[in-house]
């Protein structure tokens, strides 16, 4: 009796199938294996992140919420009482981490520091502001044609994108305004004391003068941002375990400001004691309005990019930088995760 033979075309078709099982079959294999609930987490143990600030303004809200409670990773902060300094740490690599306003991040971009935008903590514009002395004959931003205006704190501030937008609004000339540029805390007893006639300025230093009876002649509302970016180095970013714990303590930050909208009174407390500052100022910062920190959206990046097109067209800034390139918009996740569920969301 004849063997039975499969026609040559039926066997290849047979070989193809077969194979092509074995790599389904493979596949599942694999799936399976990177979804387990028990597959091991990185240990993180080892990782120690260097969070820079300024001023004290994220590691208040951080530790007045308990928001790093039960991490597994080690964390130091260092402060500074300006972004000038602290970008210089974070290009040093002395910093992983770095939080500042739109310009400083312009700023230190275009002056080459290796950083990534991955995360922003919005604010209200409020806590920026041209200010008059109570009794100043300056009643809108027109008056200060001919006066004399400091700016805080530097070339490239915040303070400093205020003041021109809002000449640009109310069609003064730049030329026709003698504009000089004061460090805040040598700025702030100047104008206390009417040596200053006009003063475009931000935050606690705002918040002090205002206290004092200092007038707004303009808000930064409408104008400025509001917007605080969370930098970090490119370093740290490309390290795989210090990414798993900036992406965990990037969550951690976004609970601490939703404890701070929570506890408005206690977190004043908190603030001013930390900072060594009167419970009125503090008081008068909180009431500016709430922040929360958030992942980067396509309106930030348009927002940071129409400052920098600003600042470029002055002259302020050699040249231009593009703010989408400098985003990383995959390390943080809004809600913080565990570890195991950041890696398998990785």
């Amino acid at each position: 009796m004849k063997a039975f033979a499969m026609p040559r075309r039926t066997w290849k078709t047979t070989a193809v199938l077969l194979v092509g099982a074995a790599f389904v079959l493979a596949g599942c294999k694999d799936n399976s294996d990177s979804q387990s609930p028990t597959a091991k987490a990185p240990d993180l143990s080892s990782v120690t992140l260097v969070l820079g600030d300024q001023a004290k303004g994220l590691r208040t809200v951080v530790e007045a919420s308990n928001a790093l409670e039960g991490i597994e990773y080690k964390v130091q902060w260092a402060n500074f009482q300006g972004a000038a300094p602290l970008f210089e740490a974070l290009r040093a690599g002395a910093v992983d981490l770095a939080p500042a306003g739109d310009t400083p991040v312009l700023a230190a971009a275009t002056g080459g520091t290796p950083l990534r935008i991955v995360a922003v903590r919005r604010g209200q514009s409020r806590g920026i502001a041209i200010l008059v002395p109570p009794d100043s004959t300056i009643r809108s931003v027109a008056d200060l044609k001919g006066r004399n205006v400091v700016v805080s704190s530097a070339r490239g501030s915040i303070s400093q994108y205020l003041l021109i937008r809002a000449l640009a609004n109310a069609g003064v000339d730049e030329k026709d305004v003698n504009v000089g540029f004061v460090l805040p805390t040598d700025a702030l007893p100047a104008f206390n004391a009417g040596k200053i006639e006009a003063w475009a300025t931000f935050g606690v230093y705002q918040a002090f003068a205002e206290q004092k009876g200092a007038r707004v002649l303009l808000s930064g509302e409408g104008i400025n941002s509001g917007l605080t970016f969370i930098t970090a180095s490119d370093e740290v970013l490309n390290d795989p375990l210090k990414r798993k714990a900036l992406s965990d303590v990037l969550g951690r930050f976004a609970k601490a400001f939703e404890w701070a909208q929570d506890n408005r009174d206690e977190y004043a407390r908190v603030f001013a004691k930390v900072n060594d500052i009167p419970l009125e100022v503090s008081q008068t910062l909180r009431s500016w309005g709430d922040e929360s920190l958030v992942p980067v959206e396509a309106q930030d990046v348009q927002a940071l990019q129409q400052v920098d097109d600003l600042f470029v067209a002055k002259k302020i800034f050699p040249h231009r930088v593009d703010v989408k390139a400098l985003t990383d918009q995959q390390v943080f996740s809004p809600t913080p995760l565990t570890l195991t569920q950041s890696e398998s969301a990785r």
